[in-house]
């Protein structure tokens, strides 16, 4: 908070504009807008003597010497928050229903859990969203949360990641089976394939030999019979 602690070092230190604005990083004009109470927003003062970044000697050195360059003592500690919803901008709070319309068309395998961390939304507003029932539905655009800036790309890939291996693991094991069992199936070996080839042509010689005995048989006895009637015919004709 380099603002907050160059107001406080403005209003509790004799430090020149110079010191103030090399030790917090900022410009010496806005600085000097801060002493002049003509800064665009007004900060509250951040004691750094309070939380360890100078010591009242490192001060009064800077404040003898005017060329002196302040030494921080220790770095500021990062401020996160780690409990409650993702926080989002008030700028961007108006482009989370397209955010969550993106997800459940592109990736409705992301679990309602997971998008409400991903983009700080709660499960009324993505069912809303789900089902068509949100006031604002007309103007509701799928667009990509990372363009939005509602979340990182690592972050959307991670949570993708997360909810295709959870669906892989919850599918049936059944289904797993009968694909395995199929993709085990070896094809036919080549002698096996020419044995029932074989096998066949043998059956469909035998079936022909068995049809052409028949057929010989039957033409036997058409010539048996042919013959008798003429035979049968001639007597009668001698005995005149």
């Amino acid at each position: 908070m380099p603002h907050a602690t160059a107001s406080w070092l403005v209003d509790h230190t004799a430090l020149s504009f110079t010191q103030i604005a090399d030790f917090c990083g900022l410009h010496i004009l806005e600085v000097q807008a801060m002493a002049d109470d003509l800064a665009s927003a007004k900060y509250t003062g951040r004691d750094p003597v309070h939380s360890g970044e100078l010591t009242h000697a490192e001060i009064e050195r800077g404040q003898e010497d005017p060329n002196y360059a302040l030494k921080m003592q220790k770095a500021p500690v990062d401020v996160s928050r780690t409990k409650g919803p993702r926080y989002t901008p008030v700028s961007k709070r108006q482009d989370k229903p397209d955010g969550i319309a993106w997800i459940l068309r592109n990736h409705p395998e992301i679990s309602d859990a997971q998008i409400g961390r991903l983009i700080g939304t709660t499960r009324n507003t993505i069912n809303a969203i789900r089902d068509r029932s949100h006031w604002n539905i007309a103007n509701i655009q799928p667009k990509d949360p990372v363009t939005l800036g509602l979340c990182s790309q690592r972050e959307l890939d991670a949570a993708v990641a997360k909810a295709a291996k959870r669906v892989a693991a919850t599918e049936p094991a059944a289904e797993e089976g009968e694909v395995e069992a199929v993709d085990v199936v070896a094809p036919r070996d080549d002698k096996q394939e020419l044995i029932a080839e074989l096998r066949r042509e043998r059956e469909e010689s035998v079936k022909a030999a068995a049809r052409a005995a028949q057929e010989a048989e039957a033409e036997a006895w058409l010539e048996a019979k042919r013959a008798a009637e003429e035979k049968g015919e001639a007597e009668p004709e001698q005995g005149a």
